[in-house]
């Protein structure tokens, strides 16, 4: 049976990608194979850590449990009506992952295509774009929406911005100075 897979991680792009994954899955009649990939903290075949050391138990279940967080946010209690779901996470890079789980010519990838700068794009390489490089099937790419664009840039703009002092604003966030209340009572007559 041919399979739709998506990259999940719970980022507003992933979820965008998992919305359109699960149209698809439900117009090609396929299963919808979500697939969160992690790594131990450090990277490497058993991380900072022993393989005996029981924290890989721990991240992996870590992982399912984020799985499950972005399945129910995305979605809800239930599953999208017409669509079998099915919820992988592997360890393994995020792009490498994915084209490993796709690897039928007749499966389909959706990712989402985040906007990366020329210098993030050196820290971080573009998962959409490995994928497309890589992928035995066909890709498809969810570009972000244009409200994820203004949130980021509302969140850039805030984030030079000295913390805001609610007290500046004539609010009071903790006790007024010399004892007053700052507040009127006002009895009502019956």
């Amino acid at each position: 049976m041919p399979k739709v897979v998506v990259g999940v991680s719970g980022s507003l792009g992933s979820l965008a990608a998992l919305h359109r994954a699960a149209a698809e899955a439900r117009t090609r009649k396929a299963e919808l194979c979500a697939v969160l990939a992690w790594q131990l903290p450090g990277g490497g075949l058993g991380g900072r850590s022993s393989c005996a050391d029981p924290a890989p138990a721990q991240w992996r279940a870590a992982a399912a449990e984020r799985l499950r967080e972005v399945l129910d946010t995305a979605f809800g209690a239930g599953t999208p009506a017409g669509v079998t779901v099915a919820g992988w996470t592997v360890r393994a890079t995020a792009g490498a992952a994915l084209v490993d789980t796709a690897r039928d010519p007749e499966d389909l990838l959706v990712v989402g295509a985040g906007s990366h700068g020329p210098l993030l794009r050196l820290v971080r390489p573009s998962v959409a774009r490995y994928c497309l490089a890589h992928a035995a099937c066909p890709v498809l790419t969810v570009p972000p929406s244009p409200l994820v664009a203004a949130y980021d840039a509302a969140h850039r703009r805030n984030a030079w911005r000295r913390p805001l002092d609610l007290r500046e604003l004539g609010r009071c966030a903790g006790p007024p100075p010399h004892g007053r209340t700052g507040r009127t009572d006002v009895a009502k007559e019956a």
